[in-house]
């Protein structure tokens, strides 16, 4: 038995998926059902006795005990997070409350769990917490890619929030010996990806005949990852990853904001024409958001030496999967762009005056 926090949210979901696709351990999902989180995710387990879901709060550390009391779990994958940037620019608090807060509420829960296992289960217990490349800070266009030694320099209030959760973590193992493992990814895609975030946005847009809004020049550098490659990275790391150690996971994809975007709609223009024109006509620059953090990039070399790890997807066959997931899963696109999904992209885009329209 495994427990995974945020299971119903973007990542935590294909990962459950995955877990189950591939794995007959029983999985006890806590999720706090915010905007993001969706047992829609979840749909295709419906009934599946080894998918145990409990709605419900980390910072809660009544629940996390009872629920680590009664489940006697040999791990805990940490995936609960707040994570969009911009809400982080717009309202700080809830990320300082989930981020840092609780995972400090997890690891206290986890610390008396563990501390009382027999000593076999105390060797074989895991921690393992799902962290971002964003705690870096910013690279320059030649500057090398982050590795698991480059010095923390967060610039938004979810990066800091996030690295404050990671060096919580990080003491945790080295104060109380409790054994963890933290993971830092670069930017996830692909199906389940809630429609505030770049490339799920610009596939709904598109199709809705909307603006395509790039922030700035549009020239910002990301490294992609496709979500399930994640997933199998974050097995390999709970598997047979070193005690105390940190693990970045990159899909060595580098490209820029414009590169994405233009791709996708050169993707539907294939997949889903328009009656007339191309979808680029839609792409509109709007002013940057504060801090945006020019370019990230991740040197996997590690977890691929030390665990074997590689992604399997290029950012090309990722990119179209992704694509014909959306197009194909229409149902859940409609569901979830209502309520607090249009009340957001509302008040993020309100008063972003175009800047000037994409070269032709």
């Amino acid at each position: 038995m495994i427990i995974v926090t945020g299971g119903a949210g973007f990542i935590g979901s294909n990962f459950v998926l995955d877990w189950l696709a591939q794995s007959d351990e029983p999985v006890v999902n806590l999720d706090r059902l915010t905007y993001a989180g969706n047992l829609d995710n979840l749909r295709s387990i419906d009934g599946d006795e080894r998918h145990r879901f409990v709605k419900g709060d980390i910072c809660d550390s009544a629940l996390v005990a009872e629920l680590l009391a009664i489940y006697r779990p040999r791990a805990i994958v940490h995936f609960a997070a707040e994570s969009h940037v911009d809400r982080s620019i717009h309202g700080p608090e809830e990320f300082i409350r989930t981020n840092i807060n609780g995972t400090f509420s997890l690891l206290e829960a986890a610390r008396a769990y563990w501390s009382g296992l027999q000593e076999e289960a105390r060797q074989g217990f895991r921690f393992l917490h799902v962290s971002t490349d964003e705690v870096y800070g910013t690279l320059g266009a030649d500057d090398p890619p982050f590795t698991e030694a480059t010095p923390y320099a967060p610039n938004s209030p979810y990066s800091a929030s996030k690295a404050a959760s990671d060096h919580l973590v990080r003491s945790y193992h080295h104060t109380y010996g409790l054994p963890t493992l933290t993971t830092n990814c670069s930017n996830n895609y692909g199906p389940y990806h809630f429609p505030e975030k770049l490339i799920p946005l610009v596939i709904s847009n598109a199709r809705a005949g909307k603006p395509l809004p790039i922030y700035g020049d549009g020239r910002q550098v990301r490294d992609w990852l496709y979500v399930r490659d994640h997933c199998a990275a974050v097995r390999e790391v709970l598997a047979h990853g070193r005690v105390g150690e940190t693990y970045n996971v990159g899909g060595w994809n580098e490209k820029t904001n414009l590169e994405v975007v233009t791709r996708l709609c050169d993707i539907l223009d294939e997949l889903d024409p328009k009656s007339s024109g191309s979808y680029r006509e839609q792409i509109t620059f709007v002013a940057d958001r504060p801090g945006h953090d020019r370019r990230y990039a991740i040197d996997a070399r590690k977890i691929e030496r030390e665990l074997g790890w590689k992604p399997a997807e290029s950012f090309e066959s990722g990119i179209r999967k992704t694509v014909e997931w959306y197009l194909s899963h229409q149902e859940w696109v409609r569901n979830v762009q209502s309520g607090d999904y249009l009340k957001w992209i509302d008040k993020n885009y309100a008063g972003r005056n175009t800047v000037s329209e994409v070269p032709r």
